[in-house]
């Protein structure tokens, strides 16, 4: 009897708990919701298709690194973006970030450096990986390099 008394008190606390979750990822999902509405006039389908009960997170995390206390100047932020979404590739997001970039004062040149830089990254990659460099060995010569080229440029 003590047993059954104890399993129907974990499933009500278990029920009242979730049920408290769900109203508060509700209403979060709608404050989300009606923020972004009123940043970009509409609810863009990137969202939409975003998980309810996460959508208040990655909203979030979306103003953050979109904020203007951001590091790196919004231009700039576009490009690396550019050149990551070319390399996955994903057709949304090069056209989502190009025209940012583009919105936030990028070149046509600026833009086509973005994506060879990207392009340059991902080739020395597939060299090193392919060829598995030894990554110590690598980072050594590296700070060599960088050591060399340091105090040859103080001549």
């Amino acid at each position: 009897m003590k047993t059954t008394i104890k399993k129907v008190c974990l499933l009500i606390t278990i029920f009242l708990i979730s049920t408290t979750l769900s109203a508060q990822d509700n209403k979060a999902y709608e404050k989300a919701k009606t923020e972004i509405q009123e940043q970009f006039g509409v609810f863009p389908t990137m969202f939409k298709v975003y998980p309810k009960h996460a959508l208040a997170g990655a909203w979030e995390n979306f103003k953050q690194l979109n904020s203007p206390t951001s590091k790196i100047p919004p231009k700039y932020r576009e490009l690396l973006q550019l050149a990551v979404a070319s390399q996955i590739p994903c057709a949304y997001c090069i056209y989502f970030h190009t025209a940012s970039a583009k919105a936030f004062g990028a070149t046509d040149e600026e833009i086509q450096e973005a994506v060879a830089q990207g392009a340059a990254t991902r080739q020395w990659s597939m060299i090193l990986q392919g060829n598995q460099t030894d990554l110590a060995a690598f980072k050594a010569e590296f700070d060599a390099m960088m050591k060399y080229m340091s105090e040859k440029s103080k001549k």
